[in-house]
């Protein structure tokens, strides 16, 4: 096994000179568009709307969006009006979007450094460090979630992933494919298989995309061919990310995921997930109380501005699915591979993580 040179990566959210720009999701794989979010409003709908999507990404985004919602209102008396713009900035942006874990986990961290501060000045200062902070962490987290997880991947193996957990997902590198890129970074070869992830097609658009910039063989199957292709004995290994984990274990992430987890199952391939322990709440005991999203039901009468349903059928269309903890093999983060029994590994990791 050769080693191969760093894979190319994108930066999906970025900080610079005040301001905040990001790769429109939305456009992808067809148009490479950045745009600048200016407003508290503007970052708002991007989260809401998937400009800016994965659970990391998304609280990076965040981060930095209580910045341009302070910058639309300064400047400021004191810092008690610093905190206090903070609060409500953090509560509208915190409305956007309810199950990544993330995005709550960066706003309290805004809140908490926005308070104590003797002057309005040194408050700015220090919130603009944190939202750098959070973002340089990713950075460090994804990294290292990939020296984890690609030991896993074996020379000539297929992997199955399922939506996007990629370098788009993150502030770069991914999760779920910071293993795949290391894997390839050290010279191995393998073949990932990309499920399509209707009714987005994040899959589709967004994962075979990053993986054919970093020449990494992926193959794109529709989400109801993921059983056959796994009959074939093309399936090894899968892994995906996650938008929240209980503190059991039971793992919530893109609508699909409970459904392939059932399938490894079924057809004894070991099915990990890759996640940084920001994406941890163990305030809930299990997945049962992960709240769920519920998207527009034109995603999918109206996909992409074609009508592909009747008029006035009924839709439902859940964002997420919770995969119980004992469909999982391993969860892979920064810390190493936590391993059953769940609740106690979590536990354990978070309290080194302080």
């Amino acid at each position: 096994m050769t080693q191969a040179a760093s894979v190319r990566v994108v930066e999906p959210v970025r900080w610079r000179n005040g301001r905040l720009t990001i790769i429109d999701q939305t456009l992808l794989p067809a148009e490479s568009v950045e745009i600048d979010l200016d407003t508290r409003e503007a970052v708002w709908e991007a989260i809401k709307q998937l400009r800016v999507r994965g659970a990391p990404a998304i609280g990076v985004c965040a981060a930095y969006g209580v910045l341009v919602g302070l910058a639309e209102r300064a400047p400021y008396p004191s810092a008690d009006a610093v905190a206090a713009e903070v609060a409500r900035i953090a509560d509208y942006l915190a409305s956007s979007r309810p199950t990544a874990v993330n995005l709550f986990w960066a706003l309290d961290r805004m809140r908490r450094t926005a308070a104590g501060h003797a002057d309005p000045e040194t408050a700015l200062q220090r919130l603009e460090a944190e939202a750098v902070e959070i973002y340089e962490e990713d950075k460090r987290r994804c990294r290292a979630i990939g020296e984890h997880g690609a030991p896993l991947i074996g020379e000539g193996d297929g992997v199955l992933t399922h939506c996007n957990a990629g370098s788009l997902a993150t502030s770069a590198y991914g999760t779920a494919l910071a293993a795949m890129f290391r894997a390839r970074e050290l010279g191995r070869r393998f073949s990932v298989y990309a499920d399509e992830t209707r009714p987005l097609l994040q899959g589709a658009r967004l994962t075979a995309w990053e993986l054919m910039q970093a020449d990494i063989d992926v193959t794109v199957i529709c989400d109801n061919m993921a059983a056959q292709v796994m009959r074939e004995g093309r399936i090894q290994l899968v892994i995906v990310g996650a938008d929240r984990i209980a503190g059991n274990g039971d793992v919530a992430n893109k609508i699909g995921t409970y459904g392939i987890a059932q399938l490894a199952r079924a057809h004894h391939i070991p099915f990990y997930v890759a996640a940084p322990l920001s994406t941890f709440d163990a305030s809930l005991a299990t997945g049962d109380l992960i709240p769920i999203e519920e998207r527009a039901s034109e995603e999918i009468t109206h996909g992409f501005g074609k009508q592909t349903a009747p008029d006035g059928v009924k839709v439902y269309n859940p964002a997420f699915d919770v995969t119980p903890a004992e469909l999982i093999a391993g969860i892979i983060t920064e810390r190493g591979i936590l391993r059953p029994p769940y609740g106690p590994a979590i536990a354990d990791a978070l309290a080194a993580e302080g």
